[in-house]
């Protein structure tokens, strides 16, 4: 009986030893530090300026271009409002797009910005 348990026990060692390695699945969108920058910017305003927020969140986007993973619902959105911030809206109009091609559902929200951030410009 006591190799039989052996046996068992060597058995299970070996499964949770398999299990371990198995791969991870891909996660299904690269969050970066968007979530961070966010809380951030919410729980301590002034500290995460735009410029800082800018720089971080094209640095998450490429990261996940290199890792072939899909960009968070809100990254380019939140981008381009960094955008609108710093008055760049050339560039703020081409994340509020880029948001709206990845995500149609978020057509009606980033029309909206589109359309507040025009009739600011409109003399």
């Amino acid at each position: 009986m006591s190799i039989n348990k052996l046996s068992v026990a060597g058995a299970g060692l070996a499964l949770l030893f398999l299990s371990g390695c198995a791969q991870q699945p891909k996660p299904l969108y690269h969050w970066g530090d968007y979530e961070n920058l966010l809380y951030v910017m919410y729980t301590e305003p002034g500290s995460a300026d735009p410029d800082m927020q800018i720089e971080k969140l094209t640095a998450d986007i490429q990261q996940a271009h290199a890792k072939d993973l899909r960009i968070a619902p809100g990254i380019h959105a939140h981008l381009g409002y960094m955008y609108v911030l710093k008055g760049n809206l050339a560039s703020a109009e081409s994340e509020f797009i880029k948001e709206k091609q990845l995500y149609p559902e978020s057509a009606t929200f980033i029309d909206g910005m589109l359309a507040r951030m025009n009739k600011g410009t409109e003399s």
